[in-house]
Order: structure tokens, then C-alpha cells, then sequence
């Protein structure tokens, strides 16, 4: 049986940025969230040239050769960064978080590296993809603080791997895809103000995925919307 993605993505500045750092992509084929960092034009450049850099991966990919697809496109999308941190050095310190997922039909193909997160519900359940690279991720890791900790640091923002034109090595995962999945990757402009539970509810009580989608960047609003917030919600389904 091979899989169709039905998907809505929205991005919105949120109530305090003074402008949108983060950049997506959504297609038949692939889904991408990039949340830019290094103020004011340097974040927006930084992610606006990873996006670019992914959205040549929006084509059938057979299943043997999805990781390798993903590898290039990043060491392609971190490459560009670096060649506009060469012809401005005043751009030097931008990045952007990343998290891609690839479908083929039968076979989703994951890259992340930053604090964008990717869910997936399946059988009642959201199970978080993606672990965070960021300082308090690293604290709870090593046991020095409790998860519930996390929320209130004061270094929560703190992201410790970024794709800023050095070496990075992100974390990959295959996904065997279902019939009925729902898929979001979102910024942390929405998963710093909801929680994971709330997430969930509203993942399995919405109809669709532009309703799912405009319902979970409203919370983040009604939360404050104190950083830009990017969501795609993306449904499975099977087609003959």
C-alpha cells in the first residue's frame, strides 16, 4: 500500500518578534522546518538558505537512498551558510535549527539537528521524534534536573547544535509509515508555550490537518506567542 501526505502548514511572527526568523517547506514528498537564529535578517537568511537547500529533495527518493538524500542536502544547506558568512562577516554566529522528513510512499526518512521538533500520532498516541539539542536537554540527560524542570530554565532557549556552516552531525531516523499517521514539525515557538499533552489532544481531536494546524498555532498565541511559531501537520493516507 503506498501512502499520500495531506498536509497545511502555517507560520506565524507571534506577538513580540518584531520579525519571522523561521522557514518551511511542505510538498508531496517532503516537510521541512527551519528556525533561523542570529538576529534581525542574519536568522531569516540563515533559514530561508537551508530551505532552499532541502526543497530539491521534494521528488520520489527510493527507499535505499533516502539517508544518503538527506546527508547531502544538509551538508549542502550548512555549506551555504558558510559561504554567506565568508562574503559578510558580519553574519558570523547565524544558523538554523532543521528537522526534514522524506517520503516515499512506503518509507519516511528523518534528519534534525536544533530544537524544531518532529511528532508523530499513531494508534491514539503522540511520541515525540526528535531530542532536543539544548542545554537543559543535556541537564536532564545527565540527571542533573527532572524533565518538568526543563520548561521554567533560565537557559532553555540555550540550543547546543545548530547547522551554522562548521561541522554538525544530525540525528537520522527511519520511520516505517502507517495508514492514518498525522505527522506535525513545528518550531519551538509553539512547544515552549504548549505542552505535549495539550498537543496531543488537539493532534487526535481535530478533523484534518488545516484545522489541527490553525488550532495549535492559536494556542500558541493565546499562550503569548513569545517567539515565532511554525507548524505543518501532515495526514497519511493510502492511495490505489
Amino acid at each position: 500500500m503506498t501512502l499520500h501526505l495531506r498536509w497545511a502548514a502555517i507560520t506565524d511572527q507571534g506577538h513580540v518578534r518584531s520579525n519571522n526568523e523561521d522557514s518551511h517547506y511542505a510538498g508531496d514528498n517532503l516537510l521541512v522546518v527551519a528556525d533561523g537564529m542570529g538576529g534581525m535578517a542574519a536568522g531569516d537568511l540563515a533559514s530561508r538558505v537551508a530551505i532552499e537547500a532541502m526543497s530539491v529533495l521534494d521528488v520520489p527518493i527510493d527507499n535505499e537512498h533516502q539517508m544518503d538524500a538527506l546527508h547531502k542536502a544538509l551538508e549542502a544547506a550548512n555549506g551555504r551558510i558558510a559561504e554567506q558568512v565568508v562574503a559578510d562577516p558580519e553574519l558570523q554566529g547565524m544558523g538554523t535549527t532543521l528537522t526534514a522528513v522524506i517520503f516515499s510512499g512506503t518509507r519516511a526518512a528523518m534528519a534534525h539537528v536544533g530544537d524544531s521538533r518532529a511528532y508523530l500520532v499513531r494508534d491514539g498516541r503522540l511520541n515525540q521524534l526528535t531530542k532536543d539539542d539544548t542545554y537543559v536537554q543535556m541537564l536532564v540527560d545527565q540527571g542533573l534536573i527532572r524533565p518538568d524542570e526543563a520548561a521554567g530554565h533560565p537557559r532553555r532557549s540555550v540550543v547546543t547544535r545548530v547547522l551554522q556552516g562548521e561541522p554538525v552531525s544530525p540525528a537520522y531516523v527511519i520511520v516505517e509509515p502507517e495508514a492514518g499517521d498525522r505527522w506535525l514539525l513545528c518550531s519551538d515557538g509553539l512547544t515552549a508555550v504548549v505542552s505535549n499533552e495539550t498537543i496531543e489532544q488537539e493532534m487526535l481531536a481535530a478533523s484534518d490537518a488545516k484545522s489541527c494546524a490553525e488550532r495549535l498555532v492559536d494556542l500558541a498565541l493565546r499562550g503569548g506567542g513569545p517567539d515565532n511559531i511554525t507548524v505543518i501537520v501532515a495526514d497519511l493516507t493510502p492511495v490505489d
